[in-house]
C-alpha cells in the first residue's frame, strides 16, 4: 500500500474507534502527517489530558506513552513501536531517586519528562525544556535541588536561573552529539541564519555559544514559534532532524540547515505508518501504568501542568 493508501486507512478505523493520534515532532514526517495533534513533550501532556478520544495512539517512545497513561488512565494508550525507549529515560531508576531522598529528605527532586513512571512515582516536580525555567524558579530558594537526568539542560537552567542544582550525569543521545564547534561552524557558514539551539544540546550552557546574537535556546515547540514570528530568511536548527519538516510545511518561503545530518532519534524512527495502522487495527501494544505507580507519578505531572 501506498503512504496515502494507509493514512486513509487509518483516518477511517480512528472514526470508528473513537481514537486519537498523538506524534512527537521527531517522528517521521508520513506519521506527522498522519497525527490529528502534532507537538514536544509539553503539548503531547497537554493533549493527552484534555482528549476525548477513548483511545490514544502515541507516536513516540515509550515514556511518553506512559505518561500519558497516567494523565489519562480510562484510555487505552498504545504505542505503535513496542521496543521505542530513550537513552535519558534509561539512564535513572527509581531506586536511585530513592536513595537520594533518604540523604537529602528536604531536598527537591525535579524530573525531565523523559522519565519513566516509575522515577516520576519518587519525584517531587516534572518539567519539560519548554517549562523547565518557570519550574525551577517556582521552588523555594532554600531547598537544595537535584535535577534529573539531563545534565546539559539542568546546566542550562543553572545559568539562566543562578539555581545551583545537582545535576544527574545523563543525556540525549541525539543532542549529545551537537557540540560548540558545530554551532560556531555553521554560524560561520550561514552569517544571516538565526541559530536555534535545543537545550538539551552538549554546548547549551557553553559561554561560546550563548554570547553569539544569532543563537538562541528554545524547546522545539519554541523553535517553531520563533521562526514563525521571524522575518529571517534562514535559520540553523540544532535539534532533531525531522523537526525541519514542520517547520519547512509551516514557512515554504524559508531555508532551515540541519545543524548535522546525524542528528536523528533512531528510536522515534522506529514508528512507521505500518505500525500506526496495525495498532489502530489490533488495538495492540498497549501501555498501562500500575495504579500505585500512576497515583505517585501523577502529582509531579500535575504539578508541571500547574506551571505556566
Amino acid at each position: 500500500m501506498t503512504n496515502q493508501e494507509i493514512t486513509d486507512k487509518i483516518n477511517r478505523l480512528k472514526k470508528e474507534k473513537n481514537a486519537i493520534i498523538l506524534a512527537h515532532y521527531y517522528t517521521r514526517p508520513e506519521v506527522q502527517d498522519a497525527a490529528d495533534y502534532l507537538g514536544d513533550s509539553l503539548g503531547l501532556s497537554q493533549e493527552a489530558g484534555k482528549t476525548n478520544a477513548d483511545i490514544i495512539v502515541f507516536c513516540g517512545v515509550h515514556f511518553m506513552a506512559e505518561t500519558a497513561s497516567i494523565i489519562s488512565p480510562n484510555k487505552k494508550v498504545l504505542i505503535p513501536a513496542l521496543g521505542a525507549g530513550c537513552s535519558l529515560a534509561e539512564s535513572i531508576t527509581g531506586y536511585e531517586l530513592r536513595e537520594w531522598k533518604k540523604a537529602n529528605p528536604d531536598g527537591i527532586i525535579v524530573s525531565y519528562v523523559n522519565t519513566t513512571a516509575e522515577v516520576k512515582a519518587w519525584t517531587d516536580v516534572c518539567c519539560t525544556s519548554a517549562n523547565a525555567l518557570q519550574v525551577v524558579e517556582s521552588l523555594p530558594k532554600d531547598k537544595k535541588i537535584l535535577f534529573v537526568p539531563d545534565k546539559n539542560l539542568g546546566a542550562w537552567i543553572q545559568r539562566k536561573t543562578g539555581r545551583q542544582m545537582e545535576l544527574w550525569n545523563g543525556d540525549c543521545c541525539v543532542h549529545e552529539r551537537i557540540t560548540t564547534a558545530m554551532i560556531l561552524e555553521k554560524s560561520h557558514a550561514y552569517p544571516e541564519a538565526d541559530v536555534l539551539i535545543h537545550p538539551e544540546s552538549n554546548c547549551s550552557h557553553d559561554d561560546a555559544v550563548l554570547n553569539l546574537p544569532q543563537a538562541f535556546l528554545y524547546s522545539t515547540a519554541g523553535m517553531i514559534k520563533h521562526v514563525a514570528s521571524s522575518t529571517k530568511k534562514q535559520f540553523i536548527i540544532a535539534t532533531e532532524i525531522e523537526t525541519i519538516h514542520k517547520l519547512r510545511q509551516d514557512n515554504p518561503d524559508k531555508e532551515f540547515i540541519p545543524i548535522h545530518p546525524a542528528t536523528i532519534c533512531g528510536q522515534m524512527k522506529k514508528v512507521t505508518l505500518e505500525s500506526v495502522l496495525a495498532a489502530l487495527e489490533k488495538e495492540q501494544y498497549e501501555v498501562k501504568v500500575p495504579e500505585e505507580i500512576r497515583q505517585k507519578a501523577w502529582i509531579p505531572i500535575e504539578r508541571m501542568l500547574q506551571i505556566r
